[in-house]
């Protein structure tokens, strides 16, 4: 069987509101179980495709200064 876990979670979340989104991060961090990291990296996919060169510089000073 197949399954491509990006459109599964895309699927989970259409038509979700912020509200629900914010709600499943937040889960995500205070769950402390690694299950959810698919999810996120989903999520940090969507907003590295659509972010511009300035807020993917910003992203990545804010993990360069995290490590």
């Amino acid at each position: 069987m197949n399954i491509s876990i990006k459109n599964h979670i895309m699927n989970n979340f259409k038509g979700a509101s912020k509200d629900e989104i914010l709600k499943s991060i937040e889960a995500s961090f205070n769950d402390k179980d690694e299950i959810t990291l698919p999810g996120l990296g989903v999520f940090f996919s969507i907003i590295w495709s659509r972010s511009s060169l300035e807020d993917k510089d910003r992203i990545l000073n804010v993990l360069k200064d995290s490590f």
